[in-house]
């Protein structure tokens, strides 16, 4: 604005610099391109159109503090409870199986059954969020969500829990999906993978409350209790989503149900989405199965922890996939400003964590521990597909794009989570009451094949271009 002054007028003393601004202001329209209140070109016209001169800004100003936080905040809230529901039975499991005998086939098809009903309302969750926006989505899901809880913290049978952690799998379908649609909506593509990474962090802070406070608190109540208070804090969260949360619906251009409805069979019919999805979806499928359940009895029957002990490993690991989910996001984010895509940053992460989870299944127990951390860590980089996967469809299929993904990843998820439940009891109970090592090895084995086959298939469908 100075330089543009400067040819206009000289002045002397604070009151011709102010005439002289006060006459560009008069002469020329500031045109901004803004995300999340950042100019990142200014444009500065003539009123008669006979000047235009670019600016271009080396460092982004930040948006209105009250605006970030009342697109971040509520949406992380929810996420956070979402996954403090998923990763909960790694603490409680041994509370379940004790008041209920269940066993491990039961305990996996109760603990999957979130993913279950997660995965089933994913594919009309995404014409929903494209049609009536994430915020007004998630506030009514999470209501179903909290009442899920209440009927899991009262069921007295294997049949009730399976109800309550049902209602809570729906109810919280749609605190990541949400969340992702509404930065669709607020920024542009280049910042998607970090933003997603951000939003990811409260799940890892979900995770990390799920595991040595969720201990501490059986304490003081059970796990009833426990999920008592849950469900209150998910109807907090139901409320201040849709009271603060500020609306911004995107234009469907004219669309009708039933072609939002097609917009779904584009998003599966196309080549790009099925060179990706196989990684993406067996590596998400072995992270959220294993780090929602499975992780908690190995480190018990593994590597010999106490319960203690186990809650505070499992904290560790919450804390890595914090990390994890904003390093990934900051690096896929800074490597494309050099031309490294995304996906590169994906696939190398996915690999570390490929690497992690078959040191798990040999008998290094030793290294138990820093195992379990590097694979909270370098599982984190599954989410990075979400965004590449966006950028690469129109701007109005965001949600049926990510929704698309997830339906897999979560019925993945469920599969995974229940049969390595049925993989482990086939093998015999160990003297000290515990499930055999034999049976982890099998099942996380077959969880390894499955990625080294999706990898595979990622590699050769990109090199076919």
């Amino acid at each position: 604005m100075k330089r543009c002054a400067d040819k206009k007028a000289i002045y002397k003393g604070n009151g011709r610099k102010k005439q002289a601004i006060q006459y560009v202001k008069s002469r020329f329209h500031l045109v901004k391109r803004s995300w999340l209140g950042h100019d990142t070109l200014c444009q500065w016209r003539t009123v008669d159109g006979l000047v235009a001169v670019q600016q271009r800004t080396g460092e982004q100003m930040r948006m209105r503090t009250t605006t970030l936080l009342r697109v971040f905040c509520p949406f992380a809230f929810g996420y956070f409870l979402s996954y403090l529901y998923r990763t909960v039975n790694a603490v409680i499991a041994p509370n379940l199986t004790q008041d209920l005998g269940l066993d491990p086939g039961s305990l996996g098809l109760l603990t999957s059954t979130y993913f279950l009903t997660f995965a089933l309302f994913q594919l009309p969750l995404g014409v929903l969020l494209d049609r009536f926006g994430p915020r007004r989505v998630e506030a009514a899901l999470l209501v179903v969500a909290a009442v899920g809880a209440l009927v899991f913290a009262q069921a007295d049978s294997l049949s009730g829990l399976l109800v309550g952690r049902a209602l809570i799998g729906l109810g919280v379908s749609a605190c990541l999906m949400a969340a992702f649609k509404a930065f669709v909506l607020w920024f542009p593509p280049e910042r998607l993978p970090l933003a997603n990474g951000v939003q990811m962090i409260s799940g890892g802070l979900g995770a990390l409350a799920a595991t040595t406070p969720v201990e501490a608190a059986l304490r003081i109540t059970d796990w009833r209790g426990v999920f008592l208070a849950v469900s209150a804090l998910t109807l907090l969260a139901a409320v201040v989503l849709y009271r603060v949360v500020p609306e911004k619906l995107e234009p469907v251009d004219g669309e009708t149900l039933q072609q939002q409805i097609s917009g779904v069979g584009q998003v599966l019919a196309s080549p790009f989405f099925w060179r990706i999805a196989p990684w993406a979806i067996m590596a998400q499928a072995a992270y959220l199965s294993l780090i929602g359940l499975w992780a908690g009895p190995w480190l018990r029957d593994m590597a010999g922890l106490a319960r203690m002990e186990v809650a505070r490993t499992l904290m560790l690991v919450a804390i890595a996939m914090t990390c994890g989910y904003l390093t990934f996001g900051l690096l896929a984010e800074r490597l494309s400003r050099r031309g490294v895509p995304p996906m590169r940053v994906a696939a190398c992460g996915m690999g570390l964590f490929l690497v992690v989870q078959i040191l798990l299944t040999l008998p290094w127990l030793a290294a138990a521990v820093p195992l379990w951390v590097l694979f909270g860590f370098c599982g984190t980089a599954c989410i990075l597909p979400y965004a590449v996967l966006s950028q690469g469809f129109p701007r109005h299929l965001a949600g049926r794009v990510n929704t698309g993904l997830n339906v897999f990843v979560f019925v993945g998820a469920f599969a995974a989570q229940w049969v390595i439940g049925v993989i482990i009891g086939f093998w015999p109970e160990t003297a000290t009451g515990g499930y055999h090592p034999d049976g982890y090895r099998a099942g996380f084995g077959i969880l390894v094949v499955l990625q080294i086959l999706a990898a595979g298939w990622y590699l050769y469908s990109k090199k076919k271009g």
